[in-house]
Parts: structure tokens; sequence; C-alpha cells
């Protein structure tokens, strides 16, 4: 192991601010460090396809000269920021996980990402995803397989698998992400760190997907207070996105205890079969919510596991699979298989509907063929059972995912998930419980870490407020969090092998 100092790689931002501000630490000795931690730590888990090294050393020295003469006024200046590969930023590339795109370099910035480049962070590298994003892993041809630093032969989740992995091995500070069926909650899930899904329009995007419900930007990090601190940096009005919700919510990085909050729970959302010990962390979760003063309480949902998938597959078809669908002959012979096998899909949905009929498509364990007035049929009655419940609760908790996680190479096209023995309908959304929140897109949901499986991958719990309340979800979670801090201790962090 190199002379690194793995104690700066893992302070927290607020930390490592707070220490530029007092002069014990430079945003070049931090940067330094973390890029120790790549050099070491990356040839495993293969967690980034882009690094500027060099201009971000040069970012970091006027950082820290701004912090030397008291200057410095931007949120995050001086913090290693990895940026997912998924958004433009000019003069980057933007492989967005595919062959097709493998020689891109961005001509402008996306406004999903606009906030942070604008916010002094260093940008020291980009982060893996799978193929345009589309899966609950993150494997690639372009990129290969991204590792779990906590089991190599596991997945960190995905989309957003490879800004998880680089935050659970001290490669980053912070990181982002986005979700469009929990891809900033399922690898903050299987990896141990803080992710958070903002409520639709709360963190401005660029078009298309600006106008699609299902789909945030949102921010990952290692504590809750840092997720707060990114939050309040990526959201606000943009006058580029007219979804975008005003005013501007800044959210506390220090909150009041949460003693008499009622707070309900459901293991399995109604539907999904959950191995068991994500239910014992869980359970365990909740205990420690009752010692903070909370009460909790076991609520049943009737949600169909067909009714919620087919909805859910249905809409993806209209859009992100309805892009991929659209590409030449030659360009889908690039994509890897689980992006041919979702090219298929919108003619299957689009043939059901102008016939009149759901059509089950196997590999994916879903109908297709639901349109707009039936999926709304199916998310309001969804919501109308949720929705009481969130009024009466103050939050509502679930699993994050219902295994720790899957075999970071899986090929979902030919290879089964199972979960307690039991192979599962769908191997792609099976093992995660966290699309049915993007459906019901105005609900905040923060993912915290839960415990340890026997196969010592992490486990979360997905903490749920009512539409639009982003601060009851982060109170809950600064609370839990202050009991057990998760990545603080040495004890918490993947060895990888070192």
């Amino acid at each position: 192991m190199s002379n690194l100092d793995l104690e700066i790689c893992y302070l927290s931002a607020s930390e490592a601010i707070e220490k530029f501000k007092n002069k014990s630490l430079s945003p070049v000795e931090l940067l330094t460090e973390t890029i120790k931690r790549i050099e070491e730590v990356n040839p495993k888990i293969n967690a980034f396809n882009f690094f500027r090294f060099e201009d971000a050393l040069e970012e970091a020295k006027n950082s820290e000269l701004k912090y030397t003469k008291n200057e410095s006024s931007k949120p995050l200046e001086g913090i290693p920021l990895a940026i997912k590969d998924e958004v433009n930023i000019t003069g980057q590339p933007n492989k967005n996980g595919s062959l097709i795109f493998k020689d891109t370099i961005a001509e402008s910035t996306d406004i999903d990402v606009e906030s942070l480049v604008n916010s002094g962070a260093i940008l020291h590298a980009r982060t893996t995803n799978p193929e345009f994003s589309l899966t609950s892993f993150c494997h690639s041809k372009v990129n290969g397989v991204t590792r779990n630093p906590w089991n190599l032969e596991m997945t960190p989740g995905g989309s957003s698998g490879g800004s998880a992995a680089a935050l659970a091995a001290g490669c980053a500070t912070l990181a982002t992400g986005s979700d469009i069926g929990g891809s900033i909650r399922i690898p903050a899930g299987s990896c141990g760190v803080v992710g958070y899904k903002p409520p639709y329009g709360r963190n401005p995007m660029g078009y298309p997907y600006n106008h699609d419900p299902y789909c945030v930007v949102g921010p990952l990090s290692r504590t809750v207070t840092d997720c707060a601190i990114m939050q309040n940096v990526m959201c606000g009005p943009n006058e580029k996105d007219i979804a975008s919700l005003r005013p501007r919510k800044i959210l506390p990085t220090e909150y009041e205890n949460i003693k008499d909050w009622k707070i309900a729970y459901s293991l399995d959302l109604g539907f999904f079969e959950v191995d068991s010990e994500v239910e014992k962390n869980t359970l365990e979760a909740l205990k420690k919510f009752e010692a903070l003063g909370a009460s909790i309480t076991e609520v049943k949902l009737n949600w169909k596991q067909d009714e919620v998938n087919s909805v859910c597959f249905s809409h993806y078809a209209n859009s992100f699979y309805g892009l991929i669908s659209k590409l030449s002959d030659s360009e889908k012979e690039q994509l890897t298989n689980y992006a041919q096998m979702f090219a298929e899909v919108p003619e299957m949905h689009f043939n059901a509907i102008q016939n009149n009929k759901k059509i089950y498509h196997e590999k994916i364990g879903a109908y297709v063929g639901y349109d707009v007035v039936k999926s709304a049929e199916i998310t309001g009655k969804m919501y109308s059972e949720l929705g009481p419940i969130l009024d009466s609760y103050d939050l509502f908790i679930c699993p994050t995912n219902a295994l720790p996680a899957i075999k970071a190479d899986i090929d979902i096209v030919s290879d089964d998930v199972t979960i307690n023995d039991k192979v599962q309908q769908c191997a792609d959304f099976s093992w995660v419980m966290s699309h049915p929140f993007n459906m019901l897109g105005k609900l905040p949901v923060l993912s915290v870490p839960s415990g340890l499986s026997s196969s010592n991958i992490p486990t979360g719990i997905q903490i749920i407020a009512r539409s639009y309340s982003d601060e009851l979800v982060f109170q809950g979670g600064y609370n839990y969090e202050m009991l057990d801090p998760w990545l603080n201790s040495n004890k918490n962090r993947p060895s990888m092998g070192l």
C-alpha cells in the first residue's frame, strides 16, 4: 500500500471545508490523497472512465489560494466531486456507457450539473454507468464491469454504480447520480452510502427528461449532512427548465430530534420477495428510530407486482427505451445485449396499444401496452393507499433493495435472480424496491445504510415523506445517522483485499 492517508480520503465534505477554512488541510492535499486512492483501487473496482488529474490539481491550487486569502465564497470550493458519465460538460467526454458515443466530446454543459460546475468543486473524474443508464447494475461494452468495493464479485448497483463505488472506496468526496427507476438509491443501498431522489422538479434538468416525472438528478455522499449540502447546490429554478420548482428550497444541515414522531413501515411494499438479511437489517434500523423516541407501526400496502412493473416498463417504452429504439441497425449492433433487448420493447408496446391488448415480455417480467390513462389509474390507486399513510405519519420506511446485490457481470438476458431460493420474475427490477417511488415522482426519498449482509454487502433503507417535504426525510436521516455514523469508522470501510 502507498503512503496514503486514508483518513483524509474519507473526510466528509463538511469536515473538509471546515479544515480548509481553519488551514489544517488544503484542497491540494485532499485531492492528492484522493488521486492516490484512485490509482490504488480503481484497477479493482473500475469506477471511473475518465480522469482530469492535472487540470484538477491546478484548480485545487486556485481553491487553496482562495482559502489562504479568506476569499472563498463558493459552497463546494475545493471538494473533489465525481460526475456520472451521462451528462455533458464542455470539453469532457460523454460516452454514456455506449460504444456509439465512445469518441464524443461535449461542446456545452448540461443544466443538470451547471450549478455544480460553478460551485467551486474540483471535478477530478467521471464515473461509470451501464449503457444509457438503463439498468440496476453497472457494466457495458465500453466501460467493462464496475465492481462493488465491499465484495468485488458483486455489483455496486446501477445505474449510478461508479459514483456510489467511488464514494464507498474513498475515491471522491461527493458524486452525482440520476434516478429514473432507482439509479441513485439502488447503488447507495448496495455500497453503504447516502443517496437522495428529490421530488420531481426540485433539481433542474435539460430536455427531454425534465418533462419525465419519473426522472430526477440528485446527490450521492457518505453522510446525510453532505447530501443536504450538495442538494442545496443542485436545487432551484432554472430559466431553461419549465418544470424546475420555485422558490428554491434550502435544507438545514443540522436538525432537531424526532422524539414523538410517528413512523410507518413496510418490509415488502405488498409484493416484493425480500431477502431475509435485508428484512433483519431493516428491522434493526427501525429499532434505532425507536431509540430516538419515534413510534414504529407496520402498515400493509396492496400494490400488485404485475401492475406496478407493467406500468413502469410501459412508461420506459414511451421514454428512454423509445429513444434507443430509433438507433440505426448498425448502431444497435454495437449495443450491449441488455440495451438491445430494451430497444425492442417499444415496438411490442405500441403494437399492444394499437391492438388494445397487453403483451407479456418474458425477460423483463412485465406486460407492456399500458396507455397513459390506464397507467394513471394504477399510479392513482397506488397513491390512494400510500397518501393517507404519509399524511398520518411523519415518515414511511422500507428497504432500498430486496437483495443486497446481484453479480457484477450479470447477464439479465439469460441469467435469473434468486431471492430466498425463489427465481424472480424480472432479473432487473425484482431485486430493487425503488421504482414505485419514481412512479409517484413528487415524493422525496432518502436512502441510508441499514447494515451489512453475510456476503459483506451493505443494505439500505428508503426514508420517504409526503410530497415535496424534503426536510422531513433529511431530519429523519440526520438523527438516524447520529446514532451510528456509517463510513466514519474503520470497521465500516471496504478493504478490497488491500
